[in-house]
């Protein structure tokens, strides 16, 4: 697989050339890149898809999620600033790729999913797998994880029709929150909020992207942007 794993890695430094204009990131960070090298992507897609489990594309994983792009994994992870003190929570366990690679560079992931056999799979993988700094549950992710709170870093990995107020509340001072948002698949941004110290907020808009959609309460009024 290491051939791949190389293949992925140089497809993920092209398009992040191409899209440094756009993102004004002309590399990614490194200890990202080399998180994604350790972790074995091909167990985290289904069997008769190993083959392309290092193309630079997302993958279905049934129940009508996906997992991400390897650039769009890599580009979200980066844009969070993990830290090896950190603890992050993912909303949108999915197969539970992204939280394997938080897991090698944070102290603690907290990782939500909000349907049941992607939740049971996932847990049982990682666990298979042997990371044991991510901690997993069923439930809806737009409502956070308060009993955990407050997070350094937040990344969601399904497109919410707006910024769940819940989770910038659960963000520690100076905490980032990475999320899509968009009512449909041609009109997703990618965003990029910083939490200050009196609990305002910054948003950069980094890329557009098509994300399968957050479930759950996301009928809930939106978050009003200081």
């Amino acid at each position: 697989m290491q051939t791949d794993v190389d293949r992925m890695l140089r497809d993920i430094e092209m398009e992040t050339r191409l899209t440094a204009p756009l993102t004004g990131l002309k590399i990614l960070d490194p200890l990202t890149l080399h998180a994604m090298r350790r972790v074995p992507r091909h167990e985290f897609v289904p069997r008769e898809l190993q083959r392309y489990a290092y193309d630079n594309s997302p993958a279905t994983i049934g129940h009508g999620q996906t997992i991400s792009q390897p650039y769009i994994v890599a580009l979200m992870t980066t844009l969070l600033r993990p830290q090896p003190d950190h603890v992050v929570l993912e909303v949108g366990t999915g197969s539970g790729y992204q939280s394997a690679i938080l897991a090698q560079l944070v102290s603690r992931v907290y990782t939500m999913e909000i349907i049941d056999k992607l939740h049971a799979t996932a847990t049982d993988r990682l666990h298979r797998l042997g990371y044991d700094n991510i901690t997993t549950r069923h439930g809806d992710g737009y409502q956070g994880w308060p009993e955990h709170a407050p997070y350094d870093g937040i990344i969601v990995t399904a497109a919410a029709a707006h910024i769940p107020q819940p989770l910038v509340e659960q963000l520690t001072p100076g905490g980032c929150l990475v999320i899509p948002v968009g009512g449909s698949r041609s009109g997703q941004e990618l965003l990029r909020l910083q939490k200050d110290a009196q609990g305002n907020v910054e948003i950069q808009n980094i890329l557009a992207v098509a994300f399968v959609p957050l479930t759950g309460d996301g009928h809930v009024a939106p978050y009003n942007i200081v």
